[in-house]
């Protein structure tokens, strides 16, 4: 069945919903989340405050859509990652473009992996939209081979598979492994260390603390990756 056409103040609706956002964007570029004021936003773009409030009730109403849109464009620049080239360079690529993605936008990445906003509830879907992040992760740590001293975090990734239906139907759908194949807890452990090496690297940068520092995160990130697929045995 053919879509319907959108009525004219279905787009109207829409085409001013995005000009809000973008102007959420742009403040918080210029100041962080203190100077997204929705009220500041409506003069910005012609708007009354009682208008405005048609399109989003609340500051955080908003800023849950920044976080969501944020979280599927991050996933969508490393979901196009080409996986073909084998794991430590897969994992590489990945973790490369993870970076370039957060370093492009940081207000971005730290509105949605920086410190969390006091009173702010992350929507609900936000769990999701991590994990179709970290999923291309989970690919490549399905051929792993950790050391031994991988064995303590391997055992509790197989048993949170074993108590945790939505984290095993995650694991399944990026690697084709049921929850109790052996494989699929070592790369739901795989994919949990990326994680905290990558961000822990990506968070910093983004948020300016490597300033006057000798090391680069551009040479850093790559070791952090090569330890990595050592630990794990990646070709």
């Amino acid at each position: 069945m053919a879509e319907r056409a959108r009525t004219p103040r279905e787009r109207y609706r829409e085409q001013t919903r995005g000009e809000i956002k973008r102007s959420a964007v742009r403040r918080l570029a210029e100041g962080g989340v203190e100077n997204v004021a929705l009220l500041r936003i409506a003069k910005e773009i012609g708007l009354s405050g009682p208008a405005l409030y048609r399109y989003f009730g609340s500051r955080d109403e908003l800023l849950a859509e920044l976080v969501t849109d944020a979280y599927q464009a991050l996933a969508g620049a490393v979901g196009a990652v080409d996986l073909g080239g084998g794991g430590r360079a897969s994992l590489q690529a990945l973790a490369d473009t993870y970076r370039a993605w957060a370093i492009a936008q940081p207000h971005l990445y730290l509105l949605i992996q920086g410190t969390p906003v006091p009173g702010f509830e992350a929507p609900a879907e936000t769990v999701e939209r991590a994990r179709a992040v970290l999923g291309p992760f989970l690919t490549v740590f399905t051929d792993g081979r950790p050391t031994p001293a991988l064995e303590p975090l391997v055992a509790e990734s197989a048993a949170w598979l074993r108590e945790d239906a939505g984290v095993a139907a995650w694991v399944e759908r990026w690697t084709g492994l049921a929850a109790d194949a052996p494989g699929a807890a070592v790369a739901l452990t795989g994919a949990v260390t990326a994680w905290p090496q990558t961000h822990g690297v990506v968070g910093l940068e983004a948020a300016g603390q490597f300033t006057g520092m000798g090391q680069r995160p551009a040479t850093l990130l790559p070791l952090q990756m090569n330890l990595l697929a050592d630990a794990f045995r990646l070709p």
